[in-house]
């Protein structure tokens, strides 16, 4: 390269014919500068630099000296590497080393104390429900995603599901979701793959039912019950307990809404039931080891009125005081578990409330905080 820049030829052509950068042709030039090229030294050179000034131990000695001193008598409490270096430069050290150069003494004799965040692993999926933490029932998972708009003014809404182990998932996108859809879609689903232990929801009055009225159980509520299934009913305003069919419903509109032009509903419906499928054949592996599933019954009649037997489970933060409000009412829990997790299970059959203590920090800790009689109105 050198000899072909001495023969004339430019930098940038002796680059290009040699397929290596400028700067390299460059390099060896000026390494060569006019000697003869079998005088030239043309060994690689460290790229450390020549003469290291390393602070003396002394001084290393002095600088942690000094943090010890500043821990105890400074005003300020203020002992890092900043307030050395203001502390060196009053008594006359000489050459008084940079900030970051104290930092790095500090850090090399060990003489740093601050705390690095402790990243715990995740609890287990449905952690706040021992059985299903355990692998030993599943639980479905609704949700809907609104206000999509088919080109030409068509509004959209989606119900979704999709169960925590065995991830099976299921979309019915309709002109709305109503508690009516919601219903036929819950029998229709459980007809064909069976009854889950847990069905979880938001608390979207389409689910729950009617906010305003006093221990008001909503159709959707008394459709579970009669199938021995146990409603649960995440947080308000809490993120994660519905996270696993939220990222569904958000990989459904980025691999069928947003990626194929949809003509009407039943198109959407179309393109949706594939989706569907494919997703099920994926997660076949996981359903082979999630938990069984009960028969729907062959004779079962949906009844909307009687009396209830079984489970309905809240999960709730507390209030300030210690406060839970569920079905219209607000029940004292622990005054010392304000602003925690708890898991309200209402036993309809038993005429109770039990309040459960819940932590992600260690969620197979669930102690019961309180029991109170609750004896459902609709039952008398």
């Amino acid at each position: 390269m050198v000899q072909a820049v001495r023969a004339g030829q430019s930098i940038r052509a002796v680059a290009r014919q040699f397929r290596v950068s400028r700067p390299t042709v460059e390099r060896w030039v000026h390494r060569a500068g006019a000697q003869r090229l079998d005088r030239v030294d043309w060994t690689d050179r460290s790229s450390a630099p020549h003469v290291v000034h390393r602070v003396s131990p002394a001084i290393e000695d002095r600088i942690l000296s000094l943090r010890r001193e500043l821990h105890l008598t400074s005003a300020l409490g203020e002992y890092g590497a900043a307030a050395i270096h203001r502390e060196l430069r009053t008594t006359g050290v000489a050459p008084v080393p940079t900030v970051r150069t104290i930092g790095r003494i500090l850090a090399r004799r060990g003489a740093l104390d601050g705390r690095r965040r402790v990243r715990r692993p995740p609890p287990p999926r449905g952690w706040y429900l021992p059985a299903v933490a355990a692998v030993q029932a599943e639980l479905d998972s609704f949700d809907v995603i609104e206000d999509l708009v088919i080109e030409g003014g068509i509004h959209v809404d989606v119900l979704t599901a999709l169960s925590l182990h065995g991830g099976l998932a299921e979309a019915w996108p309709v002109r709305a979701v109503t508690t009516a859809v919601v219903l036929d879609a819950l029998v229709a689903h459980w007809r064909a793959l069976g009854l889950p232990a847990y069905a979880q929801f938001d608390n979207d009055t389409r689910f729950q039912g009617a906010h305003q009225f006093r221990d008001a159980i909503g159709r959707v509520t008394r459709l579970c019950l009669r199938l021995a299934v146990t409603p649960v009913f995440t947080p308000v305003q809490e993120q994660g307990f519905q996270a696993g069919v939220e990222s569904f419903n958000g990989r459904l509109q980025e691999k069928v809404w947003h990626r194929f032009h949809h003509e009407d509903i039943a198109g959407l419906g179309a393109t949706s039931g594939r989706y569907i499928a494919a997703h099920r054949r994926q997660a076949a592996r996981r359903q082979d080891v999630a938990p069984p599933r009960r028969p729907f019954p062959t004779d079962w009649e949906c009844r909307p009125q009687g009396p209830l037997r079984g489970q309905i489970i809240f999960l709730r933060r507390t209030s300030a005081t210690g406060t839970a409000t569920l079905l219209g009412r607000t029940f004292p829990v622990d005054a010392t578990w304000a602003h925690r997790l708890v898991r309200c299970e209402v036993d309809l059959a038993r005429d109770r409330i039990g309040f459960y203590a819940l932590r992600r920090r260690d969620p197979g800790t669930q102690p019961l905080l309180r029991e109170v009689r609750y004896a459902w109105p609709g039952h008398q």
